[in-house]
């Protein structure tokens, strides 16, 4: 239903026409999506809100408003674009808050697969009482029907819309690599270390859908190459630890011990892959230490308990 939405669809039209009330917080997601749409300066408190809804499981009615949040996304004049599209992608991704580690860190599917005879797929069920997968589904199939409208934002003048587009596409379905291949062109003009990294982490995530040896390959050369950025380096390590079951490689650990340093991990955070794979700790360490040094200590989510 998402993918189908005709693109000459008035907001306020799309926004009365979707099945809101069908799904649990289906009002609070429609007049959250409302106040992201009048750009003020309540506007980015909307995105907390969504996120929140995803983080408890509550992704259907934030897949319904995806179709809006492109159209906020492409709007050059509208101030809560980078948000936006942050948000928009949040319901196309699974069991992402403080998921770190090399088996499920850049994991999504196309679909719901390894359905049971109930109906149900291995994502779970939502509170909404759906199979968690079929929003997930939902929501990429909606960007990727979109893809030819968000992929210019790859060439946006600000770096957080250039980063958000690559977070976004990133859940595109790319059987044929054509995301891909606006993420190379972007990856080889980009200036910016952060957005360059990004891009690393785009291509690996879209990858890992659909996994293509020649895109491996250029993501290990890249936490390879010492003329990278350390930003760049860390994002490519951390993107090829996903695509591959080989053991680490003692250059690699050399490599990122060296370079995750608690102040680039806290500057990464500006990757929204990094925000949310962390929680009491930026999401650069929770990697490196789950990916790489698993034998130690996970500290605990929990505030209450760095108490006496």
């Amino acid at each position: 239903m998402l993918a189908a939405i005709e693109p000459g669809t008035s907001d306020e039209a799309l926004l009365d026409d979707l099945p809101w009330g069908n799904f649990p917080d289906g009002a609070k997601a429609l007049e959250t999506v409302r106040l992201l749409r009048t750009g003020d300066g309540c506007a980015r408190n909307a995105m907390n809100v969504l996120y929140g809804m995803c983080a408890e499981g509550s992704r259907a009615a934030i897949a319904l408003a995806v179709p809006v949040l492109i159209r906020i996304a492409i709007d050059p004049h509208h101030p809560q674009r980078a948000h936006a599209l942050d948000g928009l992608a949040a319901p196309a991704r699974a069991r992402y808050f403080g998921v770190a580690s090399r088996t499920e860190f850049l994991l999504h599917r196309s679909g719901p697969q390894h359905e049971a005879l109930d109906g149900y797929d291995d994502y779970g069920v939502e509170v909404t009482g759906y199979p968690a997968g079929w929003s997930v589904a939902g929501a990429r199939a909606a960007i990727t029907a979109r893809a030819p409208v968000l992929m210019p934002l790859l060439d946006d003048p600000d770096p957080a819309v250039r980063i958000g587009a690559a977070y976004a596409l990133a859940t595109a379905v790319d059987p044929d690599r054509t995301v891909r291949a606006a993420f190379a062109a972007r990856f080889e003009m980009e200036q910016d270390p952060m957005v360059r990294a990004a891009v690393v982490l785009a291509t690996a995530e879209i990858t890992r859908a659909h996994p293509h040896r020649p895109d491996t390959a250029w993501i290990r050369g890249q936490w390879q190459d010492r003329a990278q950025a350390p930003e760049v380096r860390l994002a490519a390590a951390i993107g090829w630890l996903c695509l591959t079951d080989e053991p680490a490689p003692d250059a690699l650990r050399t490599t990122v011990d060296a370079l995750a340093t608690e102040e680039r991990a806290r500057a990464m955070e500006v990757l929204p892959w990094m925000a949310f794979a962390g929680g009491t700790e930026p999401g650069l360490v929770r990697c490196v230490r789950s990916m790489l040094h698993p034998e130690g200590s996970e500290p605990s989510d929990d505030p209450w308990a760095q108490l006496p």
